[in-house]
């Protein structure tokens, strides 16, 4: 689809790869609405909406529908970054109900609209982490693969409908998103980043090219194809990763307690 004929419904559209896409598809000519907790940025189309809520879906899709939305990206999302033992359950809740959980309800609520269109497309912003398994990213990774997941049997599962189905994988990137740990992690492991800018190029093309999904930079691109080929092989690839985490508590984290 020509970005002059899309009218994009992006979540995340507040946070710094999301004011980026929504500023690369603008300058391109699509219409986009947002989607976020907070208030509206000035002169966008916006829905203020808790995704992992019920009334939030439903206030999303209804909002898409009057305004004949035709492209579905979703962007928005959680961190988690560290060792296991020093994830909170309350967290990995709410990353896996913020990166897989809300994506995955709000298409379910979305598709019938979508399917009425000549032609509509379906983003997901996953990670090449959600194919790359690395040390201090299991929680977050996990939510990303099971992203990938989704969209990969979603796009076989619709292959004869006018939904196109896609995913865009970043790499790091230069945002809030990442916290002072992270951006340490990166710096002893050699980790390289992409600007929001960057990656905001790739979601046009890919809605333009409408591949089925695109993996940012290299060597991730490679080790995306490597690990799925050679799976554990790679495991002694990762000991600078491994002993670049923060440290363990020593105590393990009973789910439910405090924290």
């Amino acid at each position: 689809m020509k970005a002059a004929q899309a009218r994009v419904l992006l979540t995340g559209a507040s946070g710094g790869i999301g004011q980026a896409m929504a500023q690369a598809l603008g300058a391109a000519g699509a219409a986009v609405m947002g989607v976020g907790r907070g208030d509206a940025p000035a002169g966008m189309p916006w829905v203020q909406a808790d995704l992992t809520t019920d009334a939030g879906v439903a206030a999303v899709a209804a909002a898409a529908g009057a305004w004949r939305a035709n492209v579905m990206v979703h962007a928005a999302g959680a961190p988690a970054f560290g060792p296991l033992a020093a994830t909170p359950a309350a967290q990995m809740q709410a990353v896996l109900e913020a990166n897989l959980l809300a994506p995955m309800r709000l298409t379910q609520a979305l598709l019938p609209q979508l399917l009425r269109q000549p032609q509509a497309q379906v983003v997901f912003v996953g990670s090449a982490l959600g194919r790359i398994g690395l040390p201090g990213f299991s929680v977050y990774g996990a939510s990303k693969a099971g992203l990938h997941g989704f969209a990969e049997a979603l796009r076989r599962e619709l292959a004869d409908t006018p939904v196109r189905v896609q995913t865009l994988a970043p790499r790091s990137t230069r945002t809030g998103f990442n916290g002072a740990a992270v951006e340490a992690y990166n710096r002893a492991t050699g980790t390289a980043m992409d600007s929001p800018e960057t990656v905001a190029a790739a979601l046009l093309d890919l809605i333009e090219s409408e591949a089925a999904e695109r993996f940012l930079g290299f060597p991730e691109r490679l080790a995306v194809r490597l690990n799925g080929l050679l799976g554990p092989l790679l495991d002694g690839s990762f000991v600078k990763h491994r002993r670049s985490l923060p440290a363990a508590p020593l105590e393990t984290i009973v789910p439910g307690a405090p924290t």
